[in-house]
């Protein structure tokens, strides 16, 4: 990419990948908040699995043009393959479906969150005085718990009558 239209079009490829982080954040954590029902949820989880393939996809043409960032491309094509493997639970609908939709969705957020502080913590205010390893760890830490929340609140065993 030593040539300036190589240049420009990294330059449109990483504002249509910044916007495309912009978009799965924002239906990601609609779908989380929202009432689990038809509308809201499974539109925004669409919408965060769409957002989630082109930010993988401009990962993938970012990482050709700056190999440093292979580790970014790992993160994020494990944050597609953990979401492919919740939306497909919840398509086939086998038993024990939700536990394992549950944990796809919120390891796939994670592992995004992930990738974007990694390569951004250290430019942003207050997140550029804590030690760099804390971008790797923060956001399973704060997310994990929250999975195990969800996954109790909704994946309650039913009890047999009698």
């Amino acid at each position: 990419m030593a040539t300036h239209g190589g240049a420009v079009l990294l330059r449109i490829v990483i504002v249509i990948h910044i916007a495309a982080g912009l978009t799965a954040v924002t239906a990601g954590a609609t779908a989380m908040l929202a009432p689990k029902r038809p509308g809201r949820h499974p539109r925004s989880g669409r919408a965060y699995l769409g957002a989630l393939a082109v930010l993988t996809a401009s990962a993938t043409f970012i990482t050709t043009a700056r190999p440093h960032t292979a580790d970014l491309l790992m993160l994020g094509a494990l944050a597609f393959a953990s979401a492919g493997y919740g939306w497909r639970a919840r398509r086939l609908r086998h038993q024990g479906w939700r536990p394992r939709h549950i944990t796809g969705m919120a390891l796939s957020y994670v592992a995004m969150l992930t990738a974007f502080y990694v390569d951004n913590g250290p430019r942003l205010p207050l997140w550029n005085l804590l030690p760099p390893l804390t971008f790797w760890f923060l956001p399973a830490a704060v997310g994990l718990p929250l999975l195990l929340r969800a996954l109790r609140r909704h994946h309650m065993p039913r009890r047999s009558s009698g």
